[in-house]
């Protein structure tokens, strides 16, 4: 089962893509988090959902929240394809080793070896904020979405 809004967001320590070490509370007290799970690199609807929410960076700045996208691809997959997207303000991580052991907390691992298609909105305190989880990881879910819960946040 998802972790639920208003639980306490699990911690986690994940590679980047420059084989630095990243966790969620690195961000506690400083900026809400948008954490996105996603099934695979280079995917088309990876692709797209991933170059959205980048496009979209100033207004997750304005929202004070740093957008963390993990999946189980290793790192260096994980850089190919932010760099392929041009990524610049999003964090990608590898939940690579162990296999998916993110996404197994968070309740969004599938038994075909890859996460689903999920999305929480944490505040800066750790608290889970908003849930978007989708039923076929071929469709993301709607980022307006995530602004709402986003304003939550702030208030």
């Amino acid at each position: 089962m998802a972790v639920a809004i208003g639980q306490k967001a699990p911690d986690f320590t994940l590679k980047n893509t420059a084989n630095e070490d990243v966790s969620l509370s690195d961000f506690a007290g400083e900026k809400n988090v948008v954490l996105v799970f996603f099934p695979n690199a280079f995917s088309p609807v990876c692709t797209d959902q991933l170059s959205a929410l980048d496009a979209n960076a100033a207004r997750y700045m304005a929202d004070e929240a740093q957008i963390i996208g993990i999946s189980v691809d290793g790192r260096w997959s994980q850089a190919a394809f932010a760099q392929s997207l041009g990524l610049t303000d999003t964090i990608l991580l590898s939940d690579f080793e162990p296999k998916g052991a993110t996404a197994k907390a968070y309740g969004t691992y599938l038994d075909f070896g890859f996460s689903g298609r999920a999305t929480f909105i944490i505040d800066k305190q750790g608290i889970v904020r908003g849930v978007e989880l989708t039923d076929n990881p071929g469709q993301a879910p709607d980022e307006e979405r995530y602004f709402d819960a986003l304003a939550a946040c702030n208030v």
